[in-house]
């Protein structure tokens, strides 16, 4: 055996010695498969063509091996008769006979086969401390030894050893492989040298058909289809097989079988008469003939255990070498076969066996490399076929054989199955020289194995949690189905690079990376089907998510770990991963979730919003119930939120408050709908007339309810529709709900950042900073929106509802008679109404916009009044006088607006107060020149109109030119006259 062999098999005896030592039979037992594995294998040998049995087989071997020893011996046979054998089997261990079969027992104290092959002393030997005295009491040679060992009577010993003498005589000192030993044992014995005739009967058959195999059905030269032998002989043996064969010398029948039988027998391949006999060394008898002998090595008193002596009966086994046409391949093959055979039949319990049997197969990868032999090599692929058709039918399914205790067994399986494979593929398979693959056959068989086993690993771990979830369908708070898949999952992959990994990283260096990404693989396909069926988040699915990132993580870090030290660093691996993007799945789930919730937020926002009547009276605080209503759905849509199992909050929070900040705008922007504007309610300016010098003129009444009607009807426009909702207790109302909501904002937003600072999620304080931000969008629309509100509901008290006392009537005719006191009486009710109504902290606001809608209003009567209002210089102590009321009310000594307040929004009014108490001439002059100014040369020749631009200045000329209009005096109604042609009336 090569030093290669040696060294690995040496330390296997040290580990099998060391277990030995340290544990019992049962450990032993208990570490090896389960012995319901036991098989039958065929042989790969093939089937003999006759029906010699296999009693019949060893029979023959026996007397191969005696006749063998017999030749090859120093000393000639002899015979000692049955009495004087057992009279002297006491007395002495010599016989005689020759040396090698009369070697004492006491010579095999240390078995080199053994040694080499890793095959530890036999248990029943050391069990019972018998010595080599007390085994050569027993059996004193060999040869005595060899008979028991293949079941062979004495009776039948001394009949063969009789005839190898006669044989020997008869044939003055042939060897055996000169003789056709079956021929010249029909010779040699006679009926009488059988306790019966039915026993001579059974010996001849046995011996004509070993005739009838070796030379007519398994010849190792094939037959000449015109030679007449074969017929003949056949001939021969069917009539001797009916009719018991005379084997007299002088027999015809016989000497005419005699001369067939030789010359069958002595071909040469190449024509010439072969000194050598070829009747046992045909393919398959010769292999079954030495199978009977190899038998003989494993002790009949214990099946699984190798004998002591294996070492001289291989010895002597060798020596039928010559007559079965065997050689040291043939042996090493048979002898492997043999090992392999007995571990599997006897139930797979005796490892040494199967490791002996892989230190063997070492020694035949050696061989198959160096012999091309075409018989060989058939019969070596179909012994490795059988070995490898066996260890793949445990290595395609390696958990269910192999545990933590016997990994010794599965490195020993996993080589043998590697190496059948590769001989097989390099050193039988032409094929594969002519396309040699860049990976190895080693790498591809594990790579196979590994697969397929956790393929078949994942499947009952799948069946197990079905039949576990089954048997607790009516527990509470059971976990999802592939929430423990994934657990038990994760724990085979940490079992699998703890236990087996190591092992098969032998032969592939990256075991562990290919089982977690077959692990990967076989669970991501249940998870792909099960996201495929998602319709809504729940926390099931988001259990189930949530398990699978983590599976998929710990299989990633094992992959990871496992590829440190590989080519291309895993890259190879990682790529047989696609990410199962459970944190993806989880976030468009959330996704789907969140837009779910803002549907149905805007469809609550709508709903609230038909059935609001925008009531003051509806709570104490006078804002809308369906902002209340709103509000409180946003609240939970928060809570829901943060309430998912999920760690991603912080991320997917902006799409959240984003898509309330946008329900929250659409409420905002339908609250203050229709309300109108600033300039829904002003009424549009008249076209510029000059007035009468005369105080009075006919028809003044009737003219003024004419303007007043049309006016009237101009206020209208763009007004409301009439219905309850736009009344100014409803504005008040309106301005009060979206006061609240921007006030609930800001606490909505500290909500947010709250929860958020109790999750689990990541980011939490860039995202917590931007919380600040996250409705301020909603909050300018509020802001925007009030304005809006306050400014529709100061003009419409002004224009629309107060119109009949102010632009309808306020210095109508005599400035005297008709003076500010009746729109003040009314604007001190809505004034109070409002107060009452609005929100503490929009008060002011609303007041400040109603007390500068009503200067507006005055300053608009005052230049824009039309025809019928005509202004004296007298008329202006009391024009300021009805201002200063004016004021005094919004001032309210001291209980109203501040007067700081007052007096910066009444400047307007109190700069152009004083152009009405300014003389014509004056007022004229100053117009011209300011008109000059802004126009330059070009208004010299003729003074332009200037455009109405709504800005009311003293120092701005459409100002001026309205005062001149409405002033009642000459020089006025000529200038406007000769300057711009003004007529006297609409």
């Amino acid at each position: 055996m090569s030093n290669r062999l040696r060294g690995r098999t040496s330390s296997q005896v040290k580990r099998h010695n060391q277990r030995q030592e340290t544990s019992t039979t049962a450990a032993v037992e208990a570490a090896a498969m389960p012995n319901y594995f036991t098989e039958t294998l065929k042989c790969p040998f093939g089937e003999l063509a006759t029906n010699l049995s296999d009693s019949e087989l060893r029979e023959t071997a026996y007397e191969i091996l005696i006749g063998s020893c017999r030749s090859s011996g120093g000393k000639p046979l002899t015979y000692i008769s049955q009495s004087e054998r057992n009279s002297e089997r006491a007395a002495t261990p010599t016989l005689t006979s020759t040396a090698s079969l009369q070697r004492s027992l006491t010579s095999t104290a240390a078995s080199k086969v053994k040694k080499a092959l890793g095959l530890k002393s036999s248990r029943r030997r050391k069990a019972s401390g018998e010595s080599d005295s007390e085994r050569v009491k027993k059996a004193v040679t060999i040869g005595e030894m060899l008979r028991v060992q293949m079941g062979v009577s004495e009776q039948t010993d001394s009949r063969v050893r009789r005839a190898l003498l006669r044989v020997a005589a008869a044939q003055l000192g042939k060897r055996i492989e000169s003789i056709v030993l079956p021929l010249e044992m029909l010779q040699q014995l006679k009926p009488s040298d059988f306790p019966n005739q039915g026993e001579y009967e059974a010996w001849l058959r046995r011996n004509l058909k070993l005739l009838e195999a070796g030379l007519l059905l398994h010849p190792l030269l094939p037959l000449d289809k015109t030679n007449t032998a074969p017929s003949q002989l056949r001939q021969i043996i069917r009539g001797a097989l009916e009719k018991p064969l005379e084997t007299g010398k002088n027999n015809e029948t016989m000497q005419a079988l005699r001369s067939i039988v030789l010359s069958l027998a002595c071909r040469n391949f190449d024509g010439s008469v072969s000194e050598t006999s070829h009747w046992a060394d045909g393919f398959p008898l010769n292999l079954r003939i030495y199978q009977m002998l190899l038998e003989a090595c494993f002790d009949v008193n214990d099946e699984t255990s190798v004998i002591e002596e294996v070492d001289e009966v291989l010895e002597l086994i060798k020596k039928t070498w010559v007559v079965l046409g065997m050689n040291q391949m043939l042996h090493n093959l048979c002898f492997l076969w043999i090992l392999f055979n007995r571990y599997v039949a006897a139930g797979q319990m005796e490892c040494d066996l199967l490791f002996a049997a892989n230190n063997l197969l070492m020694e035949v990868e050696k061989d198959a490399k160096a012999v091309k032999d075409p018989d060989y090599s058939k019969i070596l692929s179909s012994t490795l076929s059988a070995i490898l058709g066996w260890a793949e039918k445990k290595l395609v399914a390696y958990h269910n054989y192999f545990h933590s205790d016997n990994t010794e067994l599965l490195e020993c399986v996993v080589s043998m199955g590697v190496l059948s494979a590769k001989i097989m593929v390099e050193d039988i398979s032409h094929e594969y020289h002519k396309k040699r693959k860049e990976i190895g056959v080693a790498h591809e068989r594990v790579d196979m194995y590994i697969r397929s086993s956790l393929r078949t690993a994942f499947g009952q771990i799948m069946e197990k949690v079905r039949s576990s979830k089954r048997s607790a369908k009516n527990q509470q708070k059971q976990l999802p189905f592939l929430s423990i898949l994934a657990e038990d999952v994760s724990t085979l992959a940490f079992s699998e690079k703890a236990i087996f990994s190591p092992i098969l990283k032998r032969w592939h260096p990256l075991a562990a990376g290919v089982a977690v990404a077959t692990l990967h693989s076989c669970y991501g396909n249940e998870l792909k089907q099960f996201v495929s069926g998602i319709g809504e988040l729940t926390p099931d699915i988001l259990q189930v998510l949530r398990a699978a990132d983590k599976l998929e993580k710990d299989l990633v870090q094992i992959a990871v770990e496992n590829s440190v030290n590989s080519e291309d660093g895993g890259k190879s691996i990682i790529r047989e991963m696609p990410p199962y993007e459970a944190e993806s799945v989880i976030s468009n789930l959330v996704k789907s979730w969140i837009k779910t919730r803002l549907d149905r937020l805007k469809e609550w926002v709508d709903r609230n919003l038909q059935q609001e009547v925008w009531d003051p009276r509806a709570n104490k605080e006078r804002f809308a119930p369906s902002a209340v209503e709103v509000l409180r759905i946003v609240d939970e849509a928060l809570d829901a939120y943060f309430l998912l199992p999920i760690s991603m909050h912080a991320v997917l929070l902006p799409d959240l408050t984003t898509g309330i900040d946008r329900c929250l705008q659409h409420y905002i922007s339908k609250a203050k709908s229709g309300c109108g504007t600033r300039s829904t309610f002003v009424p549009s300016m008249p076209a510029l007339t000059r007035c009468s010098t005369r105080s009075k003129f006919p028809g003044v009444f009737k003219k003024k309810e004419k303007f007043r009607t049309a006016q009237s009807r101009k206020s209208q426009v763009g007004t409301t529709n009439g219905n309850g909702s736009f009344g100014i207790p409803q504005l008040c109302c309106r301005i009060n709900t979206l006061q609240h909501i921007r006030t609930e904002l800001d606490a909505l937003a500290k909500r947010a950042v709250a929860h958020l600072r109790n999750s689990e999620s990541t980011h939490v304080d860039n995202i917590a900073n931007r919380m600040g931000k996250a409705f301020e969008h909603s909050a300018a629309t509020c802001v925007e929106g009030i304005q809006q509100l306050c400014e529709a509901a100061a003009y419409k008290v002004i224009f629309h509802d107060l119109s009949h006392v102010l632009w309808d009537s306020l210095y109508i005719g005599e400035v005297s008679s008709s003076r500010i006191e009746p729109f003040l009486q009314e604007l001190e009710h809505y004034l109070e109404v409002i107060s009452l109504t609005v929100h503490d902290r929009v008060r002011t606001r609303v007041i400040t916009e109603v007390m500068k809608a009503s200067f507006d209003g005055l300053l608009l009567v005052l230049l824009a009044g039309g025809p019928a209002r005509a202004f004296r210089l007298q008329d202006y102590e009391t024009i300021a006088e009805d201002f200063k009321f004016l004021t005094d009310l919004f001032w309210s000594n001291g209980d109203g607006l501040p007067a700081d307040l007052i007096e910066k929004f009444s400047t307007t009014i109190k700069a152009i107060l004083p152009l009405f108490h300014a003389d014509t001439d004056s007022l004229i002059e100053q117009f011209k020149y300011i008109t000059l100014e802004s126009y330059g040369s070009s208004a010299k020749s003729k003074l332009p109109l200037p455009p109405t631009s709504g800005q009311w200045s003293p120092t701005e000329p459409n100002t001026l030119l309205r005062v001149l209009c409405s002033r009642s005096d000459e020089p006025a109604a000529k200038f406007l006259k000769k300057t711009y042609n003004l007529p006297k009336k609409l």
